[in-house]
């Protein structure tokens, strides 16, 4: 989102500084009629009643104006004030309130009550009467559902709307009209598979894929992605349908069978079908051609329907801990999931991005390898899984294990990594520049790695002069492996090294020590704390641990 925070006294000002969106100072007014196209959502600090006179004659239509969100001058509320759930003002009032730990006041009813929004379902298109429906669930009411496609749908949702009475849900791909009492769930269940001349026109290929949808008399809001020949990846005309284009080579289009194959077509790129042949690969297994081939002077469409929809797991680094250090891609990834799981104080420290239909499962410490075999059975079944992590999901965290079983256990499944601030980051930063030139990171836990392997590790360190940031550096059942890295440290390093150590880094509570290799041990350490120990080079300026990387002035 392109937000703006406005503010118009001092206090207001202070407040937008830590918000990592752009601000203005003064004019509230004129501010935000002269961006009001131009801006996704505005953050006022400023009273809700002078909000609402300032933004009341602004006001079109629900789905095209700006979220509007107030916060007091106090940063003790941050108030959806308008664009709630059509341009993600509930949710960005959370985000606020989150990052200034401020309350969020949000009086849209399915958000009040932690009931499901039918038009936020992450992976489906709402439709039809939403209001009513939404109402009649809201007073125990729940509707029948009718899901033809079989669409796996969250749990949660699923349980609400088990009733008979006459409200519907319809989960389909075919395009239905409006009737009242009646909500259509469009999921991404279609895949047109296109090809095109190389002269081919945005409008003709968008002309000819609206006619083939209408004609079969399914809709346009189910394509998920546009399929085509490699050689066309690129083409303006597919990339201009706004959805992901996947491409293949013409060997692999060769391989499927199709209803319609040409022999132009083979003798012109080496493959009988580009359009049918697309969309079943792309569609995945157990797909069916639910529109053959339909062409225009410079196009070919076809559309398939998938059997399931494409499981996902996305690894999710949170930061260290507060939510101003975790990125906008990390809270999208775990507000657009399925199913969130993860160590249990991690998904806490991610309870503000949860919402009412995400199944939320919590596991204990050590049982890592389980956690990733179950995210991979959840999103093989057709569901987008979110791992959550504390810091990096890819340092000492879960992406290794969950990539290293997917290709076994999943390999349908998608595996993405979203980056998250680590702990030696954010210790570093509270520090001064202490990981400015060369340096390393070792874990002493030897709970999963021998200790001789470590201290191999921490003497090869120590050797090259590398500044060294130490993770698990102590816990209850382990007391002795700081001193023994202490030890083989001062091998090579003098007692005086500059040594910090950051304890419940970005999390209330925090503790920063500066203090030398040398009288380390005296410090206390635990399994919160990530202790960084200096080169040669490492200096102590003003109470900041600095390493030069070798500037000149």
């Amino acid at each position: 989102m392109k937000v703006l925070a406005v503010s118009v006294t001092e206090a207001g000002r202070a407040l937008s500084t830590r918000l990592p969106y752009e601000a203005v100072h003064g004019h509230v007014a004129e501010v935000v009629r002269r961006r009001w196209s131009d801006v996704d959502a505005f953050v006022l600090f400023l009273a809700t009643g002078a909000a609402v006179r300032i933004v009341a004659p602004l006001l079109e239509d629900k789905h095209r104006d700006p979220a509007v969100v107030c916060v007091d001058d106090t940063g003790r509320f941050a108030i959806a004030l308008c664009g709630g759930h059509a341009a993600g003002g509930n949710a960005l009032a959370n985000e606020v309130a989150a990052l200034l730990d401020a309350n969020p006041v949000v009086t849209t009813a399915t958000d009040a009550t932690g009931a499901t929004a039918l038009d936020l379902l992450p992976g489906f298109t709402a439709s039809g009467d939403v209001a009513g429906v939404t109402v009649a669930m809201l007073d125990g009411q729940p509707p029948q559902v009718e899901n033809e496609l079989d669409w796996p749908l969250p749990p949660s949702l699923a349980e609400r709307m088990s009733g008979e009475g006459p409200h519907r849900v319809v989960v389909t791909d075919r395009a239905l009209g409006f009737a009242p009492g009646r909500v259509v769930l469009h999921p991404p269940s279609l895949v047109a598979g296109i090809g095109t001349s190389t002269d081919a026109s945005p409008e003709d290929v968008a002309a000819l894929l609206a006619c083939a949808l209408a004609e079969a008399e399914l809709a346009g809001d189910s394509v998920a992605v546009v399929a085509t020949i490699d050689r066309r990846r690129d083409h303006p005309a597919l990339n201009r349908l706004g959805l992901p284009v996947r491409a293949f080579t013409a060997e692999e289009l060769a391989t499927i069978d199709v209803p319609t194959p040409s022999e132009v077509v083979m003798t012109a790129v080496g493959t009988a079908s580009v359009c049918e042949a697309a969309a079943l690969l792309a569609a995945g297994p157990g797909a069916e051609l639910v529109v053959r081939k339909r062409s225009n002077p410079v196009a070919t469409v076809a559309v398939a329907r998938r059997a399931r929809p494409p499981g996902r797991v996305v690894l999710v680094g949170l930061g260290p801990g507060h939510p101003r250090h975790r990125t906008p891609a990390a809270a999208a990834a775990v507000g657009s999931a399925d199913v969130v799981i993860g160590y249990g104080p991690y998904v806490e420290q991610a309870g503000d991005l949860l919402r009412a239909h995400q199944q939320v499962v919590r596991s204990p410490i050590g049982d890592e390898v389980a956690r990733a075999e179950q995210a991979l059975a959840l999103a093989g079944s057709g569901r987008c899984v979110a791992v959550v992590c504390s810091g990096d999901a890819g340092v000492y965290a879960m992406a290794s294990i969950v990539l290293e079983l997917a290709g076994r256990l999943a390999p349908g499944v998608a595996v993405d990594v979203v980056p998250g601030v680590t702990a030696a980051l954010a210790a570093a930063a509270t520090l001064g520049a202490p990981l400015g030139h060369d340096h390393a990171i070792v874990s002493l836990s030897d709970l999963l790695t021998p200790w001789d392997v470590i201290e191999r590790r921490l003497r090869a360190a120590a050797e090259a002069d590398l500044v060294v940031a130490l993770y698990n550096p102590r816990s209850r059942a382990r007391t002795w492996q700081l001193g023994e890295a202490r030890r083989i440290l001062l091998e090579q390093r003098k007692p005086e090294t500059p040594v910090g150590v950051v304890s419940d880094v970005g999390r209330p509570g925090q503790c920063v020590r500066l203090t030398t290799l040398g009288e380390l041990e005296s410090v206390h350490v635990d399994m919160r704390s990530c202790v960084i120990v200096g080169s040669t080079t490492t200096t102590v300026a003003g109470e900041r641990m600095v390493t030069p990387r070798g500037y000149r002035p």
